[in-house]
């Protein structure tokens, strides 16, 4: 198998983990680019990278973590919601998230995470128990949940509250997504894709986001079919069936990039 067949099965995998990571598609997708030009331009890490995904997130985490951020943050310009999301970051230590991130999101066992980051793993460990207290401090906020399957509706809602937060309402439809915010709108969005009368889960978003802007969490099946490249994907992207750490994980960058944008 060649190598670029094999970075292909990897890198919407590592174009989602980027966007959580910087808090904004084009970010992320700046830095996965820049992991790859710097792959093409050195043949010792081009040559590493044959090793599989957890060389690729290595390299990807070298670049992201200093030793080319200045090349990287140039590829292309942030402005507004993304540029205060990322001054935010250059003011918070991410190992934490980055560990929870790795071993939630993307599904890293310690010992790999370990790996990327260049840590052992019981520090891993240790930093994963750290983020979750961190989130666990993260201010509450009301949700809406777009769901048509009721269990797991009642699942996300269980997850909702046991962090603290309040469900603003549930919505099987667009048209009930849609009813349920002609009133006020929610500070977090929970959106499946299919819904049940048949109407797009991404549909129902773009009539929030068309109010105003919130943050959107998006859980599917099929998260291959939004990391195209085609179209604005999003930045927060959940895959089922999921554990309910990812979620919780997914909700709190949602919530640090919102609050930090908000007052930077």
């Amino acid at each position: 198998m060649s190598l670029s067949t094999q970075l292909a099965a990897h890198l919407p995998y590592l174009r989602r983990y980027a966007r959580a990571l910087t808090g904004s598609q084009s970010s992320g997708d700046s830095y996965v680019r820049a992991t790859l030009e710097a792959a093409v331009a050195d043949a010792g890490l081009k040559a590493s990278l044959s090793e599989g995904r957890v060389a690729l997130y290595r390299a990807f985490t070298d670049l992201w973590s200093g030793k080319a951020a200045e090349s990287a943050d140039a590829l292309q310009p942030a402005s507004g919601r993304e540029s205060a999301a990322q001054a935010a970051l250059r003011t918070v230590t991410p190992l934490n998230r980055q560990a929870l991130l790795l071993t939630t999101l993307e599904g890293f066992e310690p010992v790999q995470a370990g790996a990327i980051l260049g840590l052992p793993a019981a520090e891993v460990e240790r930093l994963v128990a750290e983020a979750i207290e961190e989130i666990d401090r993260e201010a509450a906020t009301s949700v809406l949940i777009i769901e048509d399957e009721p269990l797991i509706a009642m699942q996300l809602e269980d997850l909702v509250t046991s962090l603290g937060h309040k469900v603003f309402a549930t919505a099987a439809t667009r048209s009930q997504a849609r009813d349920a915010v002609a009133a006020a709108l929610p500070g977090l969005v929970l959106a499946d894709i299919q819904l049940a009368d048949g109407s797009s889960g991404l549909d129902a978003v773009d009539d929030i986001l068309s109010i105003a802007e919130v943050p959107v969490i998006f859980i599917t099946a099929y998260p291959e079919r939004l990391l195209t490249g085609d179209r604005p994907e999003p930045t927060y992207l959940v895959t089922k069936p999921f554990q309910e750490r990812t979620v919780r994980t997914t909700i709190s960058q949602a919530l640090f990039f919102r609050s930090n944008a908000a007052t930077a």
